[in-house]
């Protein structure tokens, strides 16, 4: 389980002996001995790269979990079940996490060396029932009682645009005035994609759901940002990736007496994994960091 676990971790069969220190022949024989054990084909081969077939996505999800299982049930049985250590499989979206939870982990593996760390970066966050991570760390508490869900941070989503943009256009009064406006889409995770939804900060009435348009989209988060400061229009975004340019003046929150949904950022983890030194050690430490920390640091 654990060699074809790496096997399609590592994407080949020449990445593969190097993390094994063993010939690409030798990976090649240990895989067909598992295929014909099996009498099925795990893999579809190419010259390049190695794909699952569908066989293999149920054999290496079921690997997975039998792993993770294993791999807490010796820390629990163990001695040194305190220690943080072993493998630990991190997701996060692409801009927080690589200007926020990367740097994040490179501290804590230098307080935790028994721990190694896999930070995969996604436009989606994985489902829930996913077993291919330990921790995601996504924005807003999800409506699942199967996982643990933490809050590591507060955080909100603001409107903003570059002076100049608002200079130029004018800026939003009420919501219905986006309408008029170039916003800059993103699309990521389950949110509707260009609908905004705003509701007065001083009032609890409906939700105005207002359609917005304009010439640039992205799954990328940090990309729609740059376009707003390159004047481009109106983007939607966590406070923790703008503030620094609301600080500095080279972005302008619009609307601000308004609220958006709810996007507190959250470390999600199955139930299982709550006894987990490792799993417990890491979003301590993210909640602990980000309480020392607020947005744009």
């Amino acid at each position: 389980m654990a060699f074809f676990s790496l096997l399609a971790r590592c994407g080949s069969f020449s990445a593969t002996a190097r993390e094994l220190n063993v010939s690409t022949p030798a990976v090649s024989k240990r895989l067909a001995q598992m295929e014909a054990r099996l009498g099925v084909q795990l893999l579809n081969r190419t010259t390049r790269r190695v794909s699952l077939t569908p066989e293999g996505e149920t054999y290496l999800a079921h690997a997975r979990r039998i792993l993770a299982d294993i791999a807490d049930m010796e820390q629990l049985v163990s001695r040194t079940q305190s220690t943080p250590q072993g493998l630990l499989r991190v997701n996060a979206t692409l801009g927080f996490g690589r200007s926020h939870i990367a740097p994040l982990i490179s501290d804590f593996v230098r307080s935790h060396p028994q721990v190694q760390v896999q930070l995969q970066l996604s436009v989606d966050p994985p489902p829930l029932a996913s077993d291919a991570f330990d921790v995601c760390i996504r924005f807003g508490e999800p409506p699942d009682a199967r996982v643990i869900a933490r809050r590591i941070a507060p955080n909100r989503r603001l409107l903003c645009a570059s002076p100049a943009y608002l200079a130029q256009r004018g800026t939003p009064k009420i919501p219905s005035d986006l309408a008029r406006h170039d916003c800059i889409g993103i699309r990521q995770g389950d949110d509707a994609y260009g609908q905004w939804r705003l509701s007065p900060a001083r009032k609890s009435s409906a939700v105005e759901v207002v359609k917005v348009r304009g010439g640039l989209s992205t799954n990328d988060g940090e990309i729609a940002v740059n376009w707003a400061l390159e004047g481009h229009g109106i983007v939607m975004r966590a406070e923790w990736d703008v503030a620094r340019y609301l600080r500095s003046g080279r972005l302008v929150q619009v609307l601000a007496d308004h609220h958006t949904p709810p996007a507190d950022i959250y470390a999600i983890y199955p139930q299982r994994h709550q006894a987990a030194a490792r799993v417990r050690a890491f979003v301590d430490f993210l909640v602990g960091r980000f309480a020392s920390s607020t947005p744009g640091d």
